[in-house]
């Protein structure tokens, strides 16, 4: 006989089925809400400005709190009535917008700016090698704070977007300037750069073939110049001209190529650009030397040092110099000519990537997941991770997937 006190084994695998069970909610954590400051742009007469109005309404409308220093965007024809009007705070004091946890400029921040950061800030910013100094890099590990650099920053194919934008609008500013500074008003020969019926063109030679040789190439061909292209690089080589549907003098950077055609050369551009480093250094003084009187030499490459041994950076107030009697183009923040453009394109893609830092509870974890925006960072919290900016100034160098890892 069974005892009716013990539970047989089925009986025991179906208790509690039919009975009345506790909902389990899926509770959201949240977005994580961002306070994001735009400063006044100070140094190389920059006149960009990191994110535009409507970039700001996008940020406003998902919670975060955007703080504009005021006069910004002024010189972008952005007057902080279109910041206030939707949602950015308008601060009179630069202590103010220094206070964000994210702090977005489109020059590089001065020593004393750095002054004013303050541990674990994210700090968005270019990395003007050029200009970069020992005690920059020393003065922000001090601080500890994130540091990313724009033109380092990776999209999932590889490719740079912010360089990639910028270096449209350079390839194209890049020629516009050129023939400017061909006539004679501009120092130059008084040569049109494409030619008339009956009169030759000018000679174009473009250094590179990325994204500011294509756009300097398409608008050279556009005004009727001659142009010829190097770059080490085959598959870039015919990328192009696939691109432009024609073939063009291309080359390999074969010195004794190069200074067949820099000899008779109207305008040189200098349009190689380096994933970590220093730009290359391809045309020495000697073949300088060799160029006509009166010749132009655009290096868009500057801003990672040149590619002309001889090239030295100047300014908007200055942007020119005469040498070897060659005329010198080496502006770094070249598309700052045109500051409207050039900062409705940087700030389309930086506002995805600050969405995206919403939506992810921790930086830490976003850095993580996306090896593109890890590839920007230079300094994080204390620590010296550009392998290239170590063995530069001799500084530690810390591997930053170590100290991400650790971090989660």
């Amino acid at each position: 006989m069974n005892d009716p006190r013990k539970i047989r084994s089925h009986e025991l695998r179906s208790m509690g089925q039919w009975e009345t069970k506790a909902e389990v909610l899926d509770v959201s954590k949240g977005h994580k809400k961002l306070f994001i400051g735009i400063p006044v742009e100070s140094t190389l007469q920059e006149n960009r400005v990191a994110l535009v109005p409507s970039s700001v309404s996008t940020l406003v409308a998902n919670g975060h709190r955007v703080v504009v220093e005021t006069c910004a965007g002024e010189k972008s024809n952005f007057p902080d009535r279109e910041y206030s009007e939707v949602g950015a705070e308008i601060a009179h004091s630069r202590e103010e917008v220094f206070k964000a946890d994210c702090l977005i400029k489109v020059a590089p921040p001065t020593l004393d700016e750095i002054d004013l950061l303050h541990p674990n800030q994210l700090l968005i910013s270019p990395l003007h090698l050029p200009y970069l100094t020992e005690d920059y890099l020393l003065k922000l590990k001090q601080k500890r704070v994130i540091a990313l650099a724009m033109e380092y920053l990776q999209d999932r194919d590889g490719s740079f977007p912010v360089v990639r934008i910028m270096s449209e609008i350079a390839g194209i500013s890049a020629i516009l300037t050129a023939a400017e500074l061909l006539s004679t008003t501009g120092g130059g020969n008084g040569v049109l750069l494409g030619g008339i019926s009956g009169v030759p063109p000018a000679k174009v030679v473009i250094l590179g073939a990325g994204v500011v040789a294509e756009y300097a190439t398409l608008s050279a061909l556009g005004l009727g110049a001659s142009v010829c292209i190097f770059d080490n690089s085959i598959y870039k080589l015919m990328r192009l001209q696939n691109r432009l549907g024609m073939k063009l003098f291309t080359s390999v950077l074969n010195p004794v190529y190069m200074e067949r055609e820099l000899v008779t050369a109207d305008v040189a551009i200098g349009a190689i650009h380096s994933k970590s480093g220093r730009a290359p250094m391809v045309v020495s003084e000697d073949m300088i030397r060799k160029m006509k009187p009166g010749a132009v030499i655009v290096d868009v490459s500057i801003d990672q040092g040149g590619c002309f041994e001889t090239s030295e950076v100047t300014s908007h107030e200055h942007p020119t110099f005469v040498k070897h009697d060659v005329i010198y183009y080496c502006v770094p923040n070249l598309s700052s000519t045109v500051s409207r453009t050039a900062s409705m394109a940087v700030s389309n893609i930086l506002t995805p990537i600050l969405l995206q830092a919403g939506a992810t509870n921790s930086l830490e974890k976003l850095f993580f997941e996306h090896q593109g925006l890890r590839h920007g960072i230079y300094t994080y919290k204390g620590c010296l991770t550009n392998e290239y900016l170590a063995q530069k100034f001799q500084i530690k160098y810390t591997d930053r997937d170590l100290l991400l890892t650790s971090s989660l």
